[in-house]
């Protein structure tokens, strides 16, 4: 079934949208304050992956990773306290196959991250939940979206004209971040269709149990260094904490499509990030490479069929 790009472009939150009939349409309320936290989540993100990066150097990229997953499982386990909730055995299995995915997902971004520049690997990663929502496309105009996505892609990957040369590594696990991302969207929405926010907690909880002894065994005790705590704790706070809990809250009172329109300026804020703090200049072609991804899924939200909207919770 084809899922509303809008639905998708979600980081890692999609598995909060509820659908709850009974709940006061959209108009009741001011959608002002959950755009407004919809984008400071983008712009939380792009930030904490910034000091992510800062912390390859000393601990790698596993063992930034490892950081990031297990601080930030202790927070969303404060928050939610996920232990009340009951499940059975096909919700668990969602829990289990989403927290798989966010972990390596993680995991995948960072490498990238360390090899090529932030708003290149984040306009890769979105090929993934974008490729989900066109994957039953049969209109016509859907497959606009889909040749502007394609030409994104091409002209970023080395063999595009005129683009600086990337490291096809990087490139590598841009995209399988992007695969990690697609599957993290399937499963997560249907654990999070039955529990919402618990279900990103128990997902951090999972992908944290995977990822972190694989930074324990690269990094060892460095992990451990009180001088990496408060880098640490901001990449946790930035990347996962703040903007999984904001968007969570965006994506439950906007308009699908308002949501996938907002979110497509995702590779922008994270061009514009590398280039403001880490010095990371881009080509023409890669500038006219991530517009291009950008407006294709813009495109797929504005054009999506129109099913019941995310409303708020009871």
């Amino acid at each position: 079934m084809l899922i509303s790009a809008a639905m998708l472009i979600s980081r890692e939150t999609l598995d909060t949208g509820i659908i709850v009939t009974r709940s006061p349409p959209f108009k009741s309320y001011s959608v002002a304050l959950p755009i407004i936290l919809l984008v400071v989540a983008m712009a939380s993100f792009q930030l904490g992956a910034v000091v992510a990066k800062q912390l390859f150097a000393v601990v790698g990229v596993t063992g930034a990773t490892a950081l990031r997953l297990g601080l930030s499982s202790v927070i969303l386990l404060a928050v939610w306290r996920p232990w009340r909730v009951r499940l059975n055995l096909s919700e668990a299995r969602s829990i289990g196959i989403y927290g798989l995915a966010m972990g390596f997902m993680n995991l995948f971004f960072y490498s990238s991250l360390d090899r090529i520049p932030l708003g290149i690997a984040v306009a890769l990663e979105f090929t993934g939940p974008l490729a989900v929502a066109m994957a039953a496309s049969r209109r016509p105009i859907d497959f606009v979206w889909i040749a502007l996505a394609a030409f994104g892609l091409i002209a970023i990957l080395p063999l595009g004209t005129g683009s600086q040369r990337l490291d096809p590594v990087g490139i590598g696990f841009a995209l399988a971040a992007g695969a990690c991302w697609a599957i993290y969207i399937v499963f997560g929405q249907k654990a999070g269709n039955a529990h919402g926010g618990q279900t990103t907690a128990l997902g951090t909880v999972v992908g944290a149990i995977v990822i972190v002894p694989i930074g324990i065994g690269h990094a060892g005790a460095t992990l451990l260094s009180p001088a990496l705590l408060p880098a640490a704790a901001a990449v946790a706070l930035l990347s996962t904490a703040l903007p999984y809990s904001l968007e969570m809250y965006a994506l439950t009172r906007l308009p699908t499509r308002t949501f996938g329109v907002l979110m497509s300026g995702d590779p922008a804020l994270g061009a514009l990030s590398g280039l403001i703090f880490l010095g990371e200049k881009l080509s023409i072609v890669q500038w006219a490479a991530i517009a291009s991804i950008m407006v294709a899924s813009a495109g797929s939200a504005l054009t999506s069929h129109r099913g019941p909207p995310p409303v708020l919770p009871d």
